[in-house]
């Protein structure tokens, strides 16, 4: 882990393993890795040691992956989401905009990958401005989903559908488990943020955004 304040000089960008698990599994706000996903870094240069980190994998959101296909003609196959961002205390305040440009150099020596896309969270604070700064923009909102708790701690929907696949939603688990408890605040809907590979990516002015219901 890092112990001091960098610069970004001082960091390189590097595809890094699956040790980059352990820091989503552990320190990510939502504790639960994208099993499978490529994972990129910018590390220091003189002992790779991870500063800022993401993970990228391909889109699975039917829904958000339809309204592309509609808004772009690309299809699902050729998208791919960041699913995970972290920055460590000490990352320098563009790190992660200069992460996310990274990345999109390395998809665009891809043939595969047409569309990137990531969901933010404006509960907890997030406003997508490092998107902004390197080329995304939003396209669309998704109804915001409640949060749930297992025996305390969040777990996200893939993680309830592997460890009880006999159960179909966050309502059926709470109502089967007493562990299991769902938030209650009204939520904010998620933002979705999109990347073209190649090309600048158009702005869609706020009556354009479309609403996606669960």
């Amino acid at each position: 882990m890092p112990r001091r304040p960098y610069t970004l000089p001082e960091l390189e960008f590097r595809q890094v393993g699956a040790d980059a698990d352990r820091v989503f599994d552990s320190l990510h706000y939502l504790r639960n890795a994208r099993r499978g996903s490529l994972n990129f870094a910018l590390v220091d240069k003189q002992t790779g040691t991870p500063v800022t980190l993401c993970s990228a994998s391909p889109l699975e959101w039917r829904r958000v992956a339809e309204q592309v296909t509609f808004l772009t003609g690309i299809p699902q196959e050729a998208v791919w989401d960041l699913s995970r961002v972290y920055s460590f205390t000490g990352a320098p305040a563009n790190a992660v905009s200069y992460l996310l440009a990274q990345v999109r150099r390395y998809f665009q020596r891809r043939d595969d990958v047409q569309l990137l896309t990531t969901a933010v969270d404006p509960n907890l604070g997030f406003t997508g401005s490092s998107y902004l700064a390197s080329n995304w923009q939003q396209w669309m909102t998704v109804q915001a989903r409640p949060y749930l708790y297992y025996k305390g701690c969040y777990m996200s929907l893939r993680e309830m559908r592997a460890s009880f696949p006999a159960i179909r939603s966050i309502d059926e688990l709470c109502a089967a488990d007493p562990r299991a408890e769902r938030s209650r605040v009204p939520l904010k809907d998620s933002l979705i943020f999109c990347c073209r590979v190649r090309g600048a990516t158009e702005a869609l002015s706020p009556e354009d955004l479309v609403r996606i219901l669960r």
